[in-house]
C-alpha cells in the first residue's frame, strides 16, 4: 500500500508541472524495476494520478484567466473558437490529448486558457495513457538491462528539452497575438481568392438581343393584301 501511494503521488506532483517534468512513463518504469509493483495497478494507478494532476493544471491556468484584460480573453476565445470550434475540430482535440506524443503539460495550460472543455480532455488523455503506459511497463519487463540508459536520456535529451521550450514560446504566443484579428485576416483573404478564382472560371458574355422592327421598317401583311386587290382591280 505504502507504493501505490507513493507512486501516485510521485505521479501526480509531476504531472502538475507546467513545463520540464519528466515523463511520467520513465517514473513508472523506475517504480517497475526497483519496487516490483505488479504491472496493471501500476498503469491504472500511474493513468489515474497523470490525468488528476493534468486535469488540476488546466483548471489552475483557466483560474489564471480572471487577472487577463477582456481583449485578452477576446482574443483567447477567439483561438477556441478556431482550434475546438465544430464536431469535427472537437473530435481533432480530444484525439491530439489522447494520442499526441508532444508533452501534454503545455496543452493543458493551452486548454485551461482558451476555457476548453477540459474534463473531455482530461478522459481522452486518461484513455490515451492507459495504452501507452502498458506498452512501457511490458517493454519494461522485457528489457532490464537497457533501460536505465534509456530513461536517463528522457530527463537530458536536447531534443526534448528544445521541444519544451518551444511548446512554452507557443503559450506566450497564444496570449500575445490578436486571433479575432488574424482569424478574420485571413477570412477575407480566403473569400478574395476564391471570389478572384470564379471570376477568371466564368467570365461574362453579352449576347445582344435581336430587336423586333418599328415604324416604316414593320411588314403589315393586312396592308399588303389590300394594295394587291386594289391593283387586280384595275
Amino acid at each position: 500500500m505504502l507504493a501505490y501511494l507513493a507512486l501516485a503521488g510521485v505521479v501526480f506532483g509531476v504531472n502538475l508541472l507546467p513545463a520540464f517534468g519528466p515523463p511520467t512513463w520513465s517514473v513508472l518504469v523506475f517504480f517497475r524495476l526497483q519496487s516490483q509493483v505488479p504491472a496493471v495497478p501500476l498503469v491504472l494507478i500511474g493513468a489515474l494520478a497523470a490525468a488528476s494532476g493534468r486535469l488540476v493544471l488546466a483548471f489552475a491556468s483557466k483560474r489564471f484567466r480572471d487577472r487577463l484584460s477582456a481583449e485578452r480573453l477576446e482574443h483567447l476565445e477567439a483561438a477556441r473558437d478556431a482550434v475546438a470550434g465544430g464536431r469535427k475540430r472537437a473530435l481533432a482535440g480530444l484525439a491530439l490529448f489522447a494520442l499526441s506524443p508532444l508533452p501534454s503539460a503545455q496543452l493543458f495550460v493551452a486548454a485551461g486558457l482558451v476555457a476548453a472543455p477540459i474534463v473531455p480532455l482530461t478522459a481522452a488523455f486518461f484513455a490515451g495513457r492507459l495504452v501507452s503506459y502498458s506498452l512501457y511497463v511490458a517493454a519494461a519487463s522485457a528489457a532490464k538491462h537497457s533501460l536505465g540508459s534509456i530513461i536517463s536520456k528522457s530527463f537530458t535529451s536536447p531534443l526534448g528539452i528544445a521541444l519544451q521550450v518551444v511548446l512554452l514560446a507557443s503559450l506566450v504566443a497564444l496570449l500575445r497575438i490578436d486571433w479575432a484579428e488574424l482569424l478574420s485576416r485571413r477570412g477575407r483573404d480566403d473569400r478574395a481568392s476564391d471570389g478572384t478564382a470564379l471570376g477568371a472560371r466564368t467570365p461574362r458574355t453579352s449576347h445582344p438581343s435581336p430587336r423586333a422592327p418599328t415604324g416604316a421598317n414593320q411588314a403589315d401583311p393586312v396592308s399588303d393584301e389590300r394594295t394587291a386587290r386594289a391593283g387586280g382591280e384595275r
